[in-house]
């Protein structure tokens, strides 16, 4: 007996196949070949077609079967993970209406921005547990404002895992973590928030009907099922967006855990019972997998949105050729500091860390003399650590407390470098798992099936592969470094403001 898992990012959909029973990965693939296109038609707009994540899923599905016949008749549920606070606006065909305005596009960020004024912080914070600022809905009323022809044939509002669902299954639903991620739940009143609703005039019939995180959520459709090439009448029996579904697959699941991913983007995502809430909504608290009104689990998320992005970024200018393993050695070859190259890598969007600001990317002190492509390779990996360190001191004032930290072996943390340098700056110890999102949404598929009796039985064959310790001498070093960058950083923010 298989579970298949979907994981449906900004640059490629992944999926991979468990066995239910050990939690061996059977295969794994992804689609497409080159990362997936990010439209960006104006200056702070991010847009991709739902269409493509659609496409790249077949793909990935077909190349992970192709060579397992037996996978296609024995898969007994499907898991959904995605990425988070992407809109996704449909019509009565079941059609999107324009493409998914995603979560990097910074171009409603007044709406939420109006909306917390209007609001109040009071509510915001104890309601809400976020500034609407860039998040799903105020995307939405971006839309409804902008392009009222286009809000008027909405039939369903989506976030990018709920429309994943739809084209597998035909059934139109949602989950309170997404609710909460697009910032429509209230908190307090354990229903989607009135006010929000109210403020911003939505009906509330554009809303699918809520389901449960782990639950059966419709059957393969026998049109997907062919499209896909495995049988129909499979359960989608999971969906949660890519950072409670990350830390979710590395058994964050208690207040205290925290788990790392830098993918596309960067974020360090912390379980806890209570409302601990930034008072400049720098860090975000969402509904995690297993929170319910008479069990609070609540996700402190902060997020970098130029993490992978930007090391993707340096490979193509100045990396042709390379491998990220070969860009990883010649990194390694040069001294921490990178000969006083500094990086701040905010270049994806309005960063929720800086206070909903677009600092773009930059470099500091590059000296046309000095400094090499091995230079730049390693000042990227120090800049987006450094960033990581900023992000850890905001969630600990917030209350998170981190002292270690979880992560996939897998994206950056492939690099032997990056896993010492997010050591080594937040001094807690990193934990390298052999998992990531496609597997995580595997093993909640099986839960939501009633495959798993316990939850616990779902992380069967999960094993830690690399344990980094923070160094001393390291640690020290990289304390000096990271306080020069830290106020370059603040100067470059005060200037802006």
């Amino acid at each position: 007996m298989y579970l298949l898992g979907i994981d449906v990012g900004s640059s490629f959909v992944k999926v991979s196949v468990i066995d239910a029973e050990t939690g061996k990965l059977i295969c794994s693939a992804s689609a497409p070949e080159q990362e997936m296109k990010i439209y960006a038609i104006n200056t702070g707009w991010a847009e991709q077609d739902p269409e493509t994540w659609w496409q790249a899923l077949n793909l990935a599905v077909k190349k992970c079967v192709k060579d397992n016949n037996s996978l296609k008749d024995n898969i007994a549920a499907i898991g959904i993970s995605y990425q988070m606070h992407g809109l996704v606006a449909v019509d009565r065909s079941l059609s999107a209406i324009r493409p998914s305005i995603i979560w990097c596009d910074s171009r409603a960020v007044k709406y939420g921005n109006n909306a917390y004024k209007k609001l109040g912080h009071k509510y915001c914070m104890t309601n809400l547990l976020n500034n609407p600022g860039n998040f799903t809905a105020a995307k939405l009323a971006w839309m409804k404002d902008n392009e009222p022809e286009n809000y008027e044939r909405i039939y369903k509002v989506m976030l990018p895992g709920d429309y994943i669902a739809m084209r597998m299954t035909g059934e139109v639903y949602t989950t309170i973590t997404g609710l909460s991620e697009g910032v429509f739940w209230d908190f307090a009143g354990h229903r989607m928030s009135d006010r929000i609703l109210d403020y911003f005039d939505f009906d509330c019939d554009i809303f699918p009907a809520i389901i449960p995180v782990f639950a059966i959520q419709g059957e393969l459709s026998p049109g997907a099922a062919s499209t896909l090439g495995i049988r129909k009448g499979i359960p989608v029996s999971y969906r949660a967006g890519d950072q409670p579904n990350n830390a979710f697959s590395l058994k964050v699941m208690e207040p205290g855990e925290v788990a790392a991913t830098a993918g596309t983007s960067g974020v360090l995502y912390g379980v806890t019972d209570k409302v601990q809430t930034d008072e400049g909504s720098r860090v975000n608290l969402f509904a995690h997998v297993n929170h319910s009104k008479d069990n609070m689990r609540l996700g402190m998320l902060a997020c970098i949105n130029g993490t992978g992005i930007m090391n993707a970024w340096i490979r193509r200018v100045r990396g042709a050729g390379l491998s990220y393993e070969d860009m990883n050695r010649m990194a390694e070859q040069v001294l921490p500091g990178s000969e006083n190259l500094k990086v701040f890598p905010f270049g994806n969007g309005v960063e929720r860390l800086l206070g909903n600001i677009d600092t773009g990317a930059s470099f500091r002190n590059l000296n046309l003399n000095i400094h090499t492509s091995e230079h730049l390779f390693r000042a990227v990996q120090e800049g987006i650590a450094y960033a990581f360190r900023y992000a850890s001191e905001i969630m600990n004032e917030a209350g998170a407390n981190i002292s270690l930290i979880r992560a996939g072996k897998a994206n950056m943390f492939l690099s032997p470098l990056f896993g010492h340098l997010i050591a080594n700056l937040t001094g807690s110890p990193v934990h390298l798992y052999n998992t990531d999102g496609s597997s995580g949404a595997a093993r909640g598929a099986g839960i939501g099936a009633g495959i798993y009796t316990e939850k616990e039985e779902a992380f069967n064959g999960m094993k830690v592969l690399e344990e980094i310790i923070p160094e001393k001498n390291e640690s020290e070093i990289y304390a000096s470094l990271y306080d020069e960058w830290k106020q370059s950083l603040i100067k470059e923010l005060s200037n802006i403001n």
